[in-house]
């Protein structure tokens, strides 16, 4: 991907960073202070979606959106994660704001299809394999069931290569050995061969398309957001280096949703 590599390579980004931050770590946290995550990547209605229907938070981590569901109206909430410790964590919040009786937290679904809602926040270009992951979607979800997603930055945004991202497009300028190699230099990091090992799966706007098109569902609503300071370059053949996040709606395939 990147052209400078090697011990060059890891010289310059160990000089740029030698604790490890990003420009993207810097200015994530100010986007959602004082404000709900799920108000503000998914869809304006979303209390009104959610409102007594089963709803599946999938990738729930500390559970925090799983209890704000609730409290928002959701008759029950599964949260979904595969780090028991987050699941620990998230039956206590639960319990703690009083909604545990609504909640379940597990790492596997094994119950039946019956979800109404499948939402996911910021998970979809970290997922190892996202086209298995959507047939487990399906097969949580109801007949009329539809999943609710907003996941980003995608791979070409400036900081589309999350921590790896010293500058903008650090991702494309260093090759991937290098930057796994500055990344294993830090304390308390191991080694990584592979993006996909450090939980990037190089996720483009275009690429998402294509695994909708090959899945069990079609969009009922999709949106690049762009970048706002680049909206108005926000087009092809621009559009996969200004988009900030992806937003959609899917639907399954079938007689009744064709």
């Amino acid at each position: 991907m990147g052209v400078v590599g090697g011990t060059y390579g890891v010289r310059i980004l160990t000089a740029l960073s030698p604790d490890g931050k990003s420009g993207l770590a810097d200015g994530v946290a100010p986007a959602y202070r004082n404000r709900s995550k799920l108000a503000v990547l998914l869809c304006p209605d979303i209390w009104q979606q959610i409102r007594g229907k089963v709803v599946v938070d999938f990738g729930c981590g500390e559970g925090e959106e799983v209890v704000e569901l609730v409290e928002h109206g959701a008759a029950h909430v599964i949260g979904v994660d595969i780090s028991q410790r987050w699941l620990d964590r998230a039956t206590a919040v639960a319990a703690e704001r009083g909604v545990a009786d609504r909640c379940t937290f597990v790492q596997e679904w094994s119950g039946p299809a019956n979800a109404d809602i499948v939402i996911s926040l910021d998970s979809f270009e970290h997922f190892s394999d996202p086209a298995a992951i959507l047939r487990v979607m399906d097969g949580m979800l109801a007949p009329h069931g539809r999943v609710i997603a907003a996941f980003g930055p995608t791979w070409y945004h400036p900081y589309g290569g999350h921590l790896f991202s010293v500058f903008p497009w650090a991702h494309c300028v260093f090759s991937e050995a290098a930057l796994l190699k500055w990344r294993e230099s830090l304390p308390g990091k191991s080694p990584k061969t592979t993006f996909l090992d450090a939980g990037l799966n190089k996720m483009t706007v275009r690429r998402f398309e294509k695994l909708i098109d090959e899945s069990p569902f079609r969009f009922a609503a999709f949106e690049p957001v762009p970048i706002r300071k680049l909206r108005w370059a926000a087009h092809f053949p621009l559009r996969e280096f200004t988009t900030s996040i992806v937003r959609c709606q899917l639907v399954k395939r079938g007689p009744g949703n064709p």
